[in-house]
């Protein structure tokens, strides 16, 4: 009888994840409001006392429920806070946790890198699936009262994902949580949520806050090419097209127009609507902001006063 054959590279990379993370992702069971019945779900534990990240669907506007781990306890959680606009939230629960997920940084990816999912699918805990980064900067419609919105920037991956796996990780092929996965946009489709500098501030405004203060600005950009001249002189291709302002918001005050291409905002190169999404936290709400777009072939500076963004 001949030895079995070691696991190949790749086989060892998922093995290795889901030996890593699986004890770390919960599946989570929450009481759904005014109705009988509970909602299924996944939460990473990302700190060491007790914090799990999930998405705010499947907590929606439950206060508590209990978590579930791989080794068989149980715990009972409350909900910290949760943010529709991003489709995260974060829980604690008020006993022992395994030891935490490493929180990783979505920026770095590339399409065609190696993902793994772990959660807990249609009440099977435990799942692991594989599969390739099939696209970034991905948009996702979400919900906040009775306004649609969409959260920016989200991944694309081809790793199997069904109801339960929402809140819990995508890693790369070192372990490291670089997003939490939220939908099933389709057959072979799934999107997670990036794990980078922007979610991270959420992250945190959830954990002090309970909540996400944002600022507001009142304009639908996209992604536009810059002239060459002024490509060459920023150092970059790319600005954000005013496509649209609200009539009477801070874009509009400012004197902001549809075809405006921004080049910055606050001080800070602008390329993509996550560019802009992450000046827009609570320390920019009532504070000048300079903008500076290229109009009819010229430069313009605006002084812009973001308001705060509340909610429908």
């Amino acid at each position: 009888m001949t030895d079995p054959q070691p696991l190949d590279a790749y086989s060892q990379i998922v093995a290795g994840v889901a030996a890593e993370l699986t004890g770390k992702v919960a599946s989570l069971r929450v009481p759904r409001t005014g109705r009988q019945g509970e909602s299924h779900g996944s939460g990473v534990v990302f700190t060491g006392d007790g914090f799990l990240l999930t998405n705010a669907h499947v907590v929606g506007s439950a206060s508590a429920g209990t978590a579930a781990f791989s080794d068989g306890s149980t715990s009972p959680f409350r909900v910290v806070g949760a943010d529709p606009l991003s489709d995260l939230a974060v829980l604690r629960t008020a006993g022992q946790t395994p030891s935490p997920a490493e929180l990783g940084e979505a920026d770095g990816l590339v399409v065609g890198q190696l993902v793994v999912a772990v959660g807990n699918p249609l009440g099977l805990a435990g799942s692991v699936t594989a599969g390739v980064v099939s696209a970034l900067g991905r948009s996702l419609p979400t919900r906040s009262g009775t306004a649609a919105r969409l959260v920016e920037d989200v991944i694309q991956t081809d790793a199997a994902l069904n109801p339960g796996n929402s809140g819990g990780a995508l890693a790369d092929s070192h372990a490291r949580v670089v997003g939490i996965n939220t939908a099933v946009a389709g057959l072979g489709v799934g999107l997670a949520v990036p794990v980078n500098a922007t979610t991270r501030r959420i992250i945190s405004a959830l954990m002090r806050h309970g909540r996400v203060r944002r600022a507001y600005l009142g304009l639908v950009s996209a992604p536009a090419p810059l002239p060459s001249v002024l490509a060459e002189r920023v150092g970059r291709d790319s600005g954000l097209r005013v496509v649209e302002v609200v009539s009477g918001g801070p874009a509009d005050r400012a004197g902001l127009r549809a075809g405006d291409l921004l080049v910055s905002a606050g001080g800070n190169p602008v390329s993509t609507a996550q560019d802009l999404q992450r000046l827009m936290f609570a320390e920019a709400i009532g504070r000048p902001m300079a903008i500076t777009v290229m109009r009819n072939g010229a430069l313009v500076d605006v002084i812009a006063e973001p308001s705060e963004l509340v909610a429908a």
